[in-house]
């Protein structure tokens, strides 16, 4: 990737502490200068985990494991750590969640978001076991049953607001673009800045939903929904601006 000008851009980065340095590098790559605002953090879901600990036990009851994030994917790989037999099919909203299980993977939707999944999705009459985010829509689970399956809803995590220091509410003025890569994200932008943000762009159609809801401007939505297609994105959206 190439800088999309001579004078480096600011660009925040929204995600969750742990996982904000992957898309900075990215960032990094492409010419641009990324500014850490973590908004949001990713903890255990509000039972622990018992649920899915539980469910993953019964695996051998469901036809389909379906995971609809990283985030997801990183928890229900370690709770298929000490699952010998008896696994199910496995479908993920994309690359990123394949590429965080430890696991092989049967179903990848080309198109990399939940109504992706559900195209490509078969009809039947089974069990799916749904791993997903404690608050995350309930897209998946409708679609699943409308196909005919009997669908198992589990959390495997939770996404919490983390409040920015001053130094980086500060920070957030002087940049040229935000980026972000959830709902969660753009909640706790919105808690803390109101409807006051520089140039938005945003991982998919999901996050501009919840950006455009609560009164904020989208600048530009991936195509590919993943962290590479965020940043091209990006690149696009200031060449355009010129």
């Amino acid at each position: 990737m190439t800088s999309p000008s001579p004078t480096s851009r600011r660009v925040i980065i929204t995600r969750a502490s742990d996982q904000i340095e992957l898309l900075a590098a990215r960032l990094n790559a492409a010419g641009f200068e990324p500014i850490a605002i973590a908004l949001i953090e990713i903890v255990e879901p509000s039972d622990g985990g018992d649920a899915l600990r539980s469910a993953i036990e019964r695996l051998d009851n469901f036809e389909w494991l379906v995971v609809s994030s990283p985030n997801g994917a990183v928890r229900v790989s370690a709770a298929l750590e000490e699952l010998s037999e008896g696994r199910p099919h496995i479908a993920v909203v994309g690359t990123a969640t394949a590429a965080a299980l430890t696991v092989p993977v049967d179903l990848v939707p080309a198109r990399q978001i939940g109504e992706g999944l559900l195209s490509v999705f078969p009809a039947g009459s089974g069990r799916v076991l749904l791993a997903q985010a404690e608050q995350a829509r309930p897209t998946l689970a409708e679609g699943l049953t409308r196909k005919g399956w009997q669908v198992e809803v589990v959390p495997a995590y939770r996404t919490v607001a983390r409040t920015p220091t001053v130094t980086e509410r500060a920070s957030a003025h002087t940049a040229d673009a935000v980026l972000f890569a959830s709902g969660s994200a753009v909640r706790a932008w919105v808690d803390v800045f109101g409807t006051t943000a520089p140039p938005i762009v945003v991982i998919g159609p999901a996050t501009a939903e919840v950006a455009q809801a609560l009164g904020l401007k989208v600048a530009a939505i991936a195509a590919d929904h993943s962290l590479d297609g965020l940043v091209k994105c990006l690149m696009a959206y200031f060449l355009e601006a010129g």
